[in-house]
């Protein structure tokens, strides 16, 4: 047996609404509004215990460490911990809301993985992302880094690389802009790799916005992971869908298996895409694939990004059915909800939508499918992750005691300030580690 395994990113405690990331209409839209830590971890606990329901293999990913009281002394503030939040609180209240930012929920980013069916030396592969674009994000890649080796730490099994060189020329913003075509799990698959701009600038390029991945970062990527030539691709996002607010390309494509759902305006050359994409699929597979294009006439690029359709997770049931796993908004919005009663309605694996509601994540740019990262494994590798991470029933109950006893139900802009902030977070991180059991990945403990 071969598995999809979904690791979702626990929410952090100090989940605020700062508006960092340029290009994410969401998260602009919400810059400095309250937001509300207890209730965004426990939505997405929910949405991971409603997936482990469903049959799925459902795990977490630890929250990394907030404030990052590293990099605010990197950057010249000293004293102790409460006189250097209070100094960049002062001077440079950006660089504090960077330095709490809870943005490694977004587990989508966190690297992009090769399953052993794909690669030379039959090891799972992965490459944390090294999110250079946005300085926020770019504090992550480390103590990524850290997490997934204390979690798949078998080196007989799981081959980690460093991120990517730290230049805009190696952008790489992880599986958000990656996407597996396959016939079953366990086969051989298609590995498509979406890119926004090449690191030289030559062609197309958004005129708004940033484009966040490079090309020369997906290729690096897939000579990193020993990925096979014939049965990888590297497609251009559309500039004018970046500058529309399709910051990746999860924001305007799904795909699992044989199944490949998408916006009109996703990719540069569409048809010439998809013609590649029936070839080389049709080279690993005798499978029928289901290219289902969204046309702008149908739900325009504006509503996708305001009801994160395509940021749904597209998930194959253990009953052979497949199910897209919706943000609640999609099923507000009349157009889109009818566009999916007509979906699971026609001829194609997608038999039923569940609508969650994940609206903290959402207010900030983040729908159910950024806050998981795909890891395909075989029941032996499986059998060497660490099983401190994969939830059950009695770890869904311990989390959500635990989320109800560390986290403050909400959070202002100005409480970033609070050195007691500080503290609770470190002491929620503390006791987390330890009822996963994943040693000492935090800097504090060791």
């Amino acid at each position: 047996m071969t598995y999809e395994v979904n690791f979702d990113g626990i929410v952090g405690p100090t989940h605020n609404y700062a508006g960092l990331s340029f290009g994410n209409i969401a998260s602009q839209k919400h810059r400095h509004s309250i937001s509300n830590p207890r209730e965004a971890a426990l939505q997405g606990l929910a949405k991971m215990k409603y997936l482990a329901d469903l049959g799925l293999k459902q795990s977490v990913l630890p929250p990394q460490e907030r404030p990052n009281i590293q990099m605010l002394r990197r950057v010249g503030f000293g004293g102790s911990d409460a006189d250097v939040l209070a100094k960049a609180g002062k001077e440079d209240p950006r660089l504090l809301a960077a330095a709490y930012s809870a943005s490694s929920m977004w587990a989508a980013n966190a690297a992009t993985v090769a399953p052993s069916a794909d690669t030379a030396d039959r090891r799972v592969h992965f490459t944390p992302a090294n999110l250079v674009t946005q300085f926020h994000r770019s504090l992550e890649p480390h103590a990524t880094s850290g997490i997934l080796k204390a979690i798949f730490s078998d080196e007989s099994a799981f081959a980690h690389h460093a991120p990517l060189p730290s230049a805009m020329y190696f952008g790489d913003e992880g599986a958000a802009n990656h996407t597996r075509l396959c016939d079953s799990y366990g086969a051989p698959g298609l590995e498509m790799f979406v890119y926004g701009r090449t690191g030289s600038d030559a062609g197309p390029r958004p005129s708004i916005y940033p484009p966040r991945q490079t090309r020369e970062a997906s290729a690096a990527i897939s000579r990193l992971h020993q990925l096979a030539p014939p049965a990888t691709m590297f497609i251009q996002q559309n500039p004018a869908a970046i500058d529309a607010g399709v910051f990746h390309n999860d924001v305007v494509s799904v795909g699992n298996q044989n199944v490949l759902l998408y916006h009109a305006s996703a990719y540069a050359d569409s048809p010439r895409v998809m013609e590649e994409i029936r070839q080389k699929f049709a080279n690993l597979s005798t499978a029928p694939l289901h290219l289902i294009e969204v046309p702008e006439s149908r739900i325009s690029l504006a509503d996708a990004i305001q009801t994160y359709l395509f940021n749904s997770q597209l998930v194959s049931l253990p009953d052979a059915g497949m199910a897209l796993i919706a943000p609640i908004e999609c099923r507000e919005h009349a157009g889109v909800h009818q566009f999916l009663q007509e979906l699971v309605a026609s001829d194609n694996p997608i038999r039923s939508v569940h609508y969650l509601d994940v609206r903290q994540s959402m207010r900030n740019g983040g729908g159910p499918a950024c806050l998981r990262l795909r890891v395909v494994l075989t029941e032996q590798e499986l059998s060497l992750t660490h099983p401190g991470v994969l939830l059950t029933t009695a770890l869904c109950e311990r989390l959500i005691a635990w989320i109800k006893r560390h986290y403050r139900e909400s959070l202002r802009p100005e409480d970033l300030a609070d050195p007691h902030l500080a503290d609770e977070a470190r002491a929620a991180i503390d006791e987390l580690s330890q009822i996963l059991n994943v040693g000492s990945i935090y800097a504090f403990q060791r």
